[in-house]
């Protein structure tokens, strides 16, 4: 069957887009308010884009044309937000901060997680994340009325110690991070089902 999107509503498009790229992994995004309110909310249309700069990015869906969602509010004013991993551990927590909470409500004590100081921002990371990524803004991409492409520099990458197999040689256990992916709705994916597939030569 053919789907012309040219013809789809939004909707549409996004049940179709989102269940069949996956699995996507989850940015698990902080941030600080003005007023000094910590921000946690999770996004799975996330990926790493560069390595030189080191770029990183997330999409965002505001509630409506000039409606921000806290997050990208919160990084249009700051220009800093930390991107943290999530593990099969945190998953629970991670559903908690999924939930639409006004803007004064402090999403990490309201889901239990801890906060730990970033070194080159003011925005906090999640302590119990076994990875986590201070980044800087390095632009905004506006997509449609509502939607945005937000591009992150990544300043500093904080990995949990026992997750390292060589960190001289910067070599991660990415199987014991036990991260999760999202499907589609409200389906996740563990990411410990792993296999190696050597690539072929050209020649």
């Amino acid at each position: 069957m053919q789907f012309d999107f040219s013809e789809l509503k939004p909707l549409d498009r996004h049940k179709l887009l989102s269940s069949t790229i996956t699995p996507r992994p989850i940015a698990w995004v902080t941030t600080v308010a003005s007023d000094g309110v910590r921000n946690a909310a999770p996004f799975s249309f996330f990926n790493v884009f560069s390595e030189d700069p080191p770029v990183v990015g997330f999409s965002i869906v505001d509630r409506s044309a000039g409606d921000n969602k806290d997050t990208g509010r919160n990084i249009r004013m700051s220009g800093q937000f930390v991107v943290n991993l999530v593990d099969e551990d945190r998953l629970d927590q991670m559903n908690i901060t999924a939930a639409e909470f006004a803007p004064e409500i402090d999403e990490f004590s309201r889901s239990g997680l801890a906060e730990e100081a970033s070194v080159t921002i003011a925005a906090p990371r999640i302590a119990e994340s076994p990875v986590s990524m201070e980044c800087v803004l390095h632009s905004i991409v506006p997509l449609g009325v509502s939607r945005s492409l937000i591009l992150g520099t990544v300043q500093m990458m904080h990995i949990r110690d026992d997750m390292l197999i060589d960190p001289v040689r910067f070599h991660v256990d990415t199987q014991k991070l036990r991260l999760v992916a999202r499907a589609q709705g409200n389906t996740y994916v563990r990411t410990t089902d792993a296999f190696e597939l050597p690539r072929i030569s050209a020649t």
